[in-house]
């Protein structure tokens, strides 16, 4: 198992600027970070990699998609294939930055509705985008990992059990799944039941609050989710999630309008000793 640290707390665009804040990332024990990957090119994504290498940080990536013009279920073919040109371009970035797992809601329109549950033709045309998405991903030696949002910033997925049969349906081994506690509180009714019943799909796993804030302080069952994923034989990343007021933009896309700690150290530095108690409880 290894302990991972989301930069959405404080930015979507790293650089060498945030050296002092990685370190002490490092420093406090985190074996790598997840580094959002929104804008810029493949060559600012490999010279992350160098800094990243230098203070001795393992990196995953994490994107979305929140424009309508690019929308891998859409019935015109023109912004489906704008989605996969994005996701392509994401995948390019993720293999510069030397992260072989690139998730999130990679599978629709953040944020956009229809006014309704996914359709049969929008679940269809969802299975031959992620297929090409997953053919290019092979490639370059990047699994995209899936992720099931809750029902107030997606309509397509919104539990483990609906992602977990696209993702069979989809039938590539590029394209899985991951778990994300802070959704799963809100959609699941057995949110253990859901993680262990699709565990074999799984890749990635954010641990996340059920108020976006310090892992630990709030009402996620924690004991049984350690427990669950060790027993489920799970040996990947563990990465907090949480989200703050420091960039507006993202506070704004992510419904952020207090604060949910008093620093945002609280939030590594004591997230992390919860990730480390919890797994070491549940052995």
């Amino acid at each position: 198992m290894k302990v991972g640290m989301c930069m959405f707390l404080w930015t979507t665009n790293v650089s060498s600027k945030h050296e002092a804040l990685l370190r002490d990332i490092k420093a406090t024990g985190f074996d790598g970070v997840e580094i959002p990957v929104f804008s810029g090119t493949s060559d600012d994504y490999r010279k992350l990699a160098s800094l990243l290498d230098l203070i001795g940080l393992e990196r995953t990536a994490v994107s979305a998609m929140g424009d309508p013009s690019m929308n891998l279920i859409a019935p015109d073919v023109a912004s489906r294939r704008r989605g996969i040109d994005y996701m392509k371009w994401a995948i390019d970035c993720s293999n510069a930055l030397g992260a072989t797992t690139l998730s999130g809601p990679l599978h629709s329109t953040l944020g956009q509705f229809s006014g309704s549950g996914p359709s049969p033709a929008e679940l269809k045309r969802s299975v031959s985008s992620q297929r090409t998405i997953g053919d290019y991903a092979a490639k370059h030696g990047v699994t995209i990992g899936l992720e099931a949002l809750n029902r107030f910033e997606c309509y397509l997925f919104n539990t483990m059990d609906a992602l977990a049969a696209h993702i069979d349906a989809v039938g590539h081994p590029n394209i899985r799944a991951m778990y994300d506690t802070f959704h799963s509180n809100i959609e699941e009714a057995d949110p253990i039941g859901a993680f262990m019943r699709n565990s074999d799909r799984i890749v990635h796993v954010h641990i996340s609050e059920n108020d976006r804030g310090v892992p630990g302080r709030g009402n996620i069952p924690w004991a049984e989710t350690f427990q669950a994923l060790r027993a489920s034989g799970y040996d990947g990343w563990l990465t907090i999630e949480a989200f703050g007021r420091a960039l507006k933009e993202l506070a704004a896309a992510t419904k952020v309008w207090r604060d949910f700690s008093e620093t945002p150290e609280a939030v590594y530095r004591e997230g992390y000793r919860h990730i480390r108690d919890g797994w070491q409880a549940a052995a």
